[in-house]
C-alpha cells in the first residue's frame, strides 16, 4: 500500500534460512481471541463501512467473523474470506493450506452464502494457525523498538499497549534483521481486492516497502482470482509494493496476529556512486516468501527517492487501524 506516504520494506543477504526458524505455522486448538489484546471496538470506516479492531466485539456483532477462517481435511485446505452480508469467498487448495501442504495448483474458487459455506465445511476441521516466530524474544545485541510502551526509538500513537500505523523510528539503520508483529482490522464490507481493506506497510529506509493488507483467501495469479480486481496483486499482503509478488500467499484472517521477519542489506556506495543494490529476505508467518531478492531501487513511491546507506523504518499510516507489537531490530555487520 502506497500512495506517496512513507513505508518500509526489507532486503536481505541471507544465508539460506539459517537466521530464521523453519518451523511450520503452529495450529491452535483454542481460538486466538483468548490471547489477543483488546483495542478499540468497531468504528465506521472512511466509506461508512464497519471496521472492527477487537476480535471479541467482531464475533459478538457479526456472525460472519466466526465463520470466516481456515479449514482442513481430506487432503485439502480451505480459506473462507468474509465479504459482508453473509457472503464468503471460498478457496480450496489441493494438498493443504498455503505454506502447509498446498501443491501450488490453481485453487477452486467460489462465492457462497453462509449456510452453503457451513454445509461445505461440515466435515472439515477448523484450524487457527499461529506463526512460529510469534512472541520471538530479541536476541543479544538487539534494540527493542517497541514492547508495549512509548519510547524514544519510535514516534507514533501508542494505545492499549499497541503501536498503531502511522509511526516511524527516530533512528536510521543500514543492514539489520527486523522482527515485528501486526494485526489487520476486520472490514468485511470492503471489496476483497481493495486497497482499503486494512492497508499499511513496512517501509525500510523509507524506500523499500513490504505491503500489509487483508488479502486473506487470495492468490497472486490474476487468472485465479474470481472477483473484480480493485488493485494489482503486487499491492497485496507480503508483496514488495508494485515490484514483486510474494512467493506464497501467507496472509492469515483479519484480527489474527501475524509476523514479518525481515533481513535487510542496504545498498552500498563508493562516494556518491551506488556499487551494490539493496537485498531482502522476508518470512511471513514463518514461511519464506522472498529469498534474498535484489532491489534495484525503492518500491512504489519509494522508487522516486534517492537511495541511502541508512534510513528510518516507517510503519505506514494509510487510514486503516493496523496494530503492531513486539518490534525489535538486530544490526548486522558483514
Amino acid at each position: 500500500m502506497t500512495c506517496g506516504c512513507n513505508g518500509l520494506a526489507g532486503c536481505a543477504k541471507v544465508s539460506p534460512m539459517s537466521r530464521f526458524p523453519r518451523a511450520p505455522l503452529r495450529t491452535l486448538a483454542a481460538p486466538l481471541l483468548l490471547i489477543l489484546v483488546s483495542p478499540p471496538s468497531a468504528t465506521a470506516g472512511d466509506k461508512g463501512k464497519a471496521t472492527w479492531t477487537d476480535p471479541a466485539k467482531a464475533a459478538a456483532e457479526d456472525p460472519d467473523f466466526s465463520l470466516q477462517g481456515e479449514y482442513v481435511g481430506g487432503g485439502i485446505g480451505v480459506q473462507a474470506a468474509a465479504m459482508g452480508g453473509g457472503k464468503f469467498y471460498l478457496s480450496t487448495f489441493k494438498g493443504g493450506l498455503p505454506g502447509a501442504g498446498w501443491d501450488g495448483s490453481a485453487p477452486e474458487v467460489e462465492t457462497l452464502a453462509g449456510k452453503e459455506l457451513e454445509e461445505r465445511i461440515g466435515k472439515l476441521e477448523r484450524t487457527e494457525r499461529e506463526s512460529p516466530t510469534l512472541g520471538a524474544a530479541p536476541p543479544e545485541g538487539a534494540m527493542v523498538l517497541f514492547a508495549g510502551e512509548a519510547n524514544g526509538l519510535i514516534k507514533g500513537k501508542v494505545e492499549d499497549g499497541l503501536l498503531w500505523a502511522g509511526a516511524q523510528t527516530t533512528g536510521e539503520y543500514g543492514d539489520f534483521k527486523l522482527h515485528l508483529e501486526f494485526r489487520l482490522p476486520y472490514k468485511p464490507d470492503v471489496d476483497l481486492t481493495s486497497q482499503d481493506r486494512g492497508n499499511s506497510g513496512i517501509y525500510l529506509q523509507n524506500r523499500y516497502e513490504t505491503q500489509i493488507l487483508d488479502s486473506f483467501g487470495l492468490v497472486y495469479d490474476r487468472e485465479q482470482v474470481k472477483v473484480p480486481l480493485k488493485s494489482d496483486p503486487k499491492q497485496w499482503c507480503g508483496c514488495f509494493y508494485k515490484f514483486k509478488t510474494a512467493d506464497t500467499p501467507m496472509c492469515l484472517p483479519p484480527l489474527r496476529w501475524q509476523t514479518y521477519d525481515i533481513e535487510f542489506t542496504a545498498p552500498k556506495f563508493d562516494g556518491d556512486k551506488k556499487v551494490a543494490n539493496a537485498r531482502i529476505t522476508v518470512l511471513h508467518n514463518g514461511v519464506k516468501i522472498h529469498d534474498d531478492v535484489e532491489l534495484p531501487k525503492g518500491t512504489g513511491a519509494g522508487g522516486g527517492r534517492k537511495e541511502v546507506a541508512q534510513g528510518p523504518i516507517i510503519f505506514q499510516g494509510h487510514g486503516n487501524p493496523v496494530a503492531f507489537r513486539n518490534i525489535w531490530l538486530l544490526p548486522r555487520g558483514d
